[in-house]
């Protein structure tokens, strides 16, 4: 089992690809503590991982809010006894506008999630990464070096924690602790799903919607869900124990980097 006896923390559990990132931890054998503003839906997450064997605990948790960070973070120390990783898959969007017409405090707004979210995140967790020499896995898009329009303040929110990732993994490096960095592309999951329903009901072709975003990709799949988490998980693993300061890109190939 890839994370065996691991206690895992992950922000921004949502229906996305937070929810997998809880499921598959717990299925490789980590203990998981589940962080999103969305308690219900917290809720429901855990009790699918208990009842298939799994230990989880959640907590509602605006990363924003720096005492709510610390909450999480205690009571993964306080049920399970360690931090042994930290996956921050929190983000906010923003709207969907071009940066000419965007505004400048939304994009205040949403790097406050996307970038200093995972600061307070990392920091809450920081004493026990310490005693573990623990990892952090950071999760960004492949639109902060592979524009999309539109996406102009979630992609400058993730930029900035993409250059967050190289000074947390040169500053806590000398604690033992590992940080890289995933780049992710699409993701067949609940959020593509409901961009392309939008679609076809707007009046387009659901094979033609699918088969623009497949034309871009090399292995001519949408990634589905569950392998994206799996690579990100992969990243809190002792398979990468000497991979620190990272960018991994996860995007069956759209976007290759240098």
């Amino acid at each position: 089992m890839l994370l065996k006896d691991k206690v895992i923390v992950i922000s921004g559990v949502g229906p996305g690809m937070g929810q997998s990132l809880g499921k598959i931890a717990a299925a490789e054998g980590a203990k998981v503590a589940l962080g999103a503003r969305n308690k219900e839906f917290l809720d429901s997450v855990v009790a699918e991982i208990k009842a298939a064997g799994g230990e989880a605990i959640a907590l509602a948790t605006d990363v924003t809010n720096r005492s709510q960070c610390d909450a999480l973070a205690k009571a993964a120390q306080d049920t399970f006894g360690k931090i042994d990783g930290l996956v921050n898959s929190a983000y906010a969007h923003g709207e969907w506008k071009t940066v000419d017409e965007a505004d400048p405090e939304e994009f205040a707004s949403v790097f406050n999630v996307n970038c200093a979210g995972a600061l307070r995140m990392a920091q809450a967790c920081l004493p026990s990464l310490k005693e573990t020499k623990g990892a952090i896995v950071n999760v960004s898009t492949m639109s902060t070096v592979n524009p999309f329009p539109g996406e102009g303040a979630y992609s400058a929110g993730k930029g900035g924690m993409n250059a967050l990732t190289r000074h947390m993994a040169k500053d806590f490096g000398r604690f033992g602790i590992r940080v890289n960095v995933t780049r992710m592309g699409w993701i067949g999951g609940a959020p593509v799903w409901g961009h392309i329903d939008r679609e076809v009901a707007a009046g387009r072709d659901r094979d033609e919607v699918v088969g623009e975003i497949t034309a871009r990709i090399p292995i001519g799949i949408i990634p589905p869900e569950e392998d994206c988490a799996k690579a990100v998980l992969f990243m809190v693993s002792d398979y990468s124990k000497v991979v620190s300061g990272a960018s991994m890109d996860v995007n069956g190939g759209q976007y290759m980097a240098p």
